[in-house]
């Protein structure tokens, strides 16, 4: 099955929007094939304020309505204690939002932005979009990462060669305690370090000590600017550097 043919089955739904690269195709793709979207965000502790920000900026330029929802997901049951079912809870939690909104806005069909490369065994928030029954266009039709970005650049999409951004919980170890304070700490060092002129960076941290994991292109960069990470990551009693895995 192509997208257009998706789209001609599915031409009224509901998009889980997060601003990257893929679930921002799939919106391109839903409006060039006529379909009637509307996008949901869920802006929570979890996600930092670009993500958002890269979402109104897409919708404004598609046209599409965005719906923004917040969510306070560390009051969900079992989440703020980051245990391995932790990515689960909060997925299941935030497609339930998304779900009830778009119920309410005469929406019956939800999708969201899973591409045919992502891997089902490995991610437990998967469990729960086929618990609610969300549909994954990319996925169903077999459009790969490398595709979808590809046929993004020649949309001219700017979150074509937009990097994979996994939330703010992932920095924290399984099992250490989420805090408003730890994900805020981690937000403000990220979006500094990028202004600094780094890209696709992570800051870990226990929520006292932080590892900052940079591309091996940037290591030598990392050195130069050495004065300026170590004010950037004052924050923290320790920290060190360490290069950048492009996994989550």
């Amino acid at each position: 099955m192509t997208l257009e043919a998706f789209f001609a089955a599915h031409n009224k739904a509901a998009l889980a929007f997060s601003g990257g690269a893929d679930s921002a195709y799939l919106l391109w793709a839903g409006t060039q094939f006529g379909a009637e979207l509307t996008a949901y965000i869920v802006k929570s502790a979890f996600q930092p304020d670009f993500e958002l920000e890269d979402a109104q900026r897409l919708c404004a330029q598609l046209d599409v309505p965005l719906r923004v929802l917040p969510l306070d997901i560390l009051s969900v049951p079992g989440v703020r204690e980051n245990g391995p079912e932790r990515c689960y809870l909060c997925k299941k939690a935030i497609f339930s939002a998304i779900a009830e909104a778009a119920a309410q806005d005469g929406y019956t069909l939800l999708l969201d932005g899973t591409n045919a490369s992502d891997d089902a065994s490995d991610r437990p928030g998967m469990r729960a979009i086929k618990e609610l029954g969300v549909l994954s266009p990319l996925r169903l039709c077999g459009v790969t990462k490398k595709e979808l970005r590809r046929l993004s650049r020649e949309a001219g999409l700017f979150t074509a060669d937009k990097p994979a951004y996994a939330c703010l919980a992932t920095r924290v170890p399984t099992g250490k305690m989420l805090t408003e304070e730890t994900l805020s700490r981690v937000e403000r060092a990220e979006s500094a370090l990028t202004v600094l002129g780094f890209s696709d960076l992570r800051v870990r941290t226990d929520g006292a000590v932080a590892k900052l994991e940079l591309l091996p292109s940037q290591l030598s960069m990392a050195a130069e600017k050495a004065e300026k990470i170590r004010k950037i990551l004052s924050e923290f009693e320790e920290w060190t550097l360490a290069e950048r895995q492009t996994r989550d």
